[in-house]
């Protein structure tokens, strides 16, 4: 058995004597094994674009893409994936148990406007122009009417929020 999976995966090859069906092969068994990761790793793996979870997924993908081409051994790139999963998990569930962690490790979220007034501290804090500001308020809140708006965040995940002023209707735009 162990010769049919070194013969069909390559374990002993690397990325000079690897044959393309053990690359294929390789490639599927890393897809199995990642999306299985990415489910032990929680939901939020890929749902989400703070830079606590690019981080994860670039160096997610990185590290499996050695195991396709044989650039480091097999196993020891899927133990790696698994550490990986692993880690992300924990910093998740600490950063859920601590405001603190919360903080380090997905950053915070910044009020852009309150009460229709820009802060533009905060703006200049997050190297934000009022260009984008507005940008941001159109695509989130349909308006970029400031005298409309609540509140208006920089979430930790690089989106704008908005809140409207009770009372306050968008009109149709189609």
């Amino acid at each position: 058995m162990l010769s049919f999976l070194d013969q069909l995966l390559g374990l002993r090859a690397d990325s000079r004597t690897i044959e393309a069906y053990q690359m294929a092969a390789r490639a599927v068994l890393v897809f199995f094994v990642a999306l299985a990761l990415l489910r032990l790793s929680g939901k939020r793996t890929f749902g989400s674009n703070s830079p606590f979870d690019v981080v994860i997924q670039v160096i997610f993908g990185a590290v499996l893409s050695r195991a396709v081409v044989a650039a480091s051994p097999l196993g020891g790139t899927l133990a790696a994936c698994a550490v990986l999963a692993a880690l992300h998990r924990l910093l998740a569930w600490a950063a859920h148990r601590s405001h603190f962690v919360g903080r380090v490790i997905k950053g915070s979220s910044y009020v852009l406007v309150q009460e229709g007034r820009i802060m533009h501290g905060n703006l200049r804090r997050n190297n934000l122009s009022r260009r984008d500001l507005l940008q941001g308020l159109r695509e989130a809140g349909q308006t970029d009417d400031l005298n409309a708006i609540q509140t208006a965040r920089l979430e930790r995940d690089g989106r704008i929020s908005v809140v409207l002023k009770p009372g306050t209707t968008i009109p149709d735009r189609e």
